[in-house]
């Protein structure tokens, strides 16, 4: 089974897929656009979420950072000037330092992230999209900035003017993921964030190319004219998609077979009939463990 996850929306399917499939059957290739150096380590927020959760170390309130976590050493750093756009846990920073060791040993991001997860303890096989820095730009009325100066600095408060994925045009499909789509008939794109956290994986050269030929089933991460979590609405909308699951259907138009949306969307098969793809309702909302393994047996009977 193979999942395209960002955070918070994806990784709650996969809780909810891991009630019904061992962990070692789970292979998750994970946005890695939202990437950035932070005091000397590079962080890899979608990862380590994605990362946590296998390894039984995910703050499950937040959906992101290691339960139970401390922050000294980010508010001693804090305290002596030294700003972190990023408020890293002790724990957290521990997994930041032995990936960026590893890269700076010479591993790959593919190499450095297999180490880290098999250090931690998951068992699924988890996979950046490419070993290539790759940044999504968000180009606002105060200046283009980096996704999480956006949306962790300024609160996502500047009005947005695009996206760009900064350096998409120099990547290259790792052999990882190549094998693991290659044995694969059946992509599961994840609720998360179309075109900050999807966006990126599908920019990789040959992505789409790849994924074209796979039967791919779809979440909407947005209810009505909401969506669930997060800036998807305001960027979808400053990237010309309508904020409905109608514009994540258009944005995923020529890979989509399956789009599961909520029961509460009124998003019917007539909406969607000239682009030949079938709809089914669902709850979406994942707000407990066992709506989450309803969501991913309804996403697991789409498979073929």
């Amino acid at each position: 089974m193979l999942i395209l996850s960002g955070g918070t929306g994806t990784p709650k399917l996969l809780s909810g897929l891991r009630q019904h499939v061992p962990d070692e059957g789970i292979t998750v290739v994970v946005n890695t656009a939202e990437d950035l150096w932070v005091s000397g380590n590079l962080v890899c927020p979608d990862i380590d979420t994605v990362t946590y959760l296998f390894a039984g170390l995910l703050d499950m309130d937040k959906w992101w950072g290691i339960a139970q976590d401390t922050y000294r050493t980010h508010e001693a750093l804090t305290s002596a000037g030294q700003g972190e756009v990023l408020r890293l846990g002790d724990r957290d920073r521990a997994t930041h330092i032995m990936r960026s060791e590893c890269i700076r040993q010479g591993a790959s991001l593919t190499e450095a992230v297999g180490r880290t997860t098999r250090m931690l303890g998951a068992g699924a096989n988890i996979l950046p999209m490419c070993d290539e820095s790759v940044s999504s730009m968000i180009s606002t009325d105060t200046g283009t900035m980096h996704f999480q100066d956006f949306w962790v600095g300024q609160k996502g408060r500047p009005e947005v003017l695009g996206v760009e994925y900064k350096g998409a045009e120099n990547t290259t499909i790792t052999d990882a993921v190549c094998k693991a789509m290659e044995q694969e008939d059946n992509i599961i794109i994840g609720p998360s964030n179309p075109i900050t956290s999807i966006g990126p994986i599908l920019a990789v050269n040959d992505m789409r190319e790849l994924i074209r030929s796979k039967n791919v089933v779809a979440v909407s991460p947005i209810i009505g004219c909401e969506p669930v979590s997060g800036p998807a609405g305001k960027l979808m909308s400053a990237c010309g998609y309508e904020v409905s699951s109608r514009g994540v259907a258009r944005f995923y138009e020529d890979l989509l077979d399956v789009f599961v949306v909520d029961e509460r969307d009124g998003l019917g098969l007539r909406d969607l009939e000239e682009m030949n793809v079938a709809v089914v309702s669902a709850d979406t909302m994942m707000t407990s463990p066992e709506t989450s393994a309803a969501l991913a047996q309804v996403v697991m009977g789409q498979l073929i």
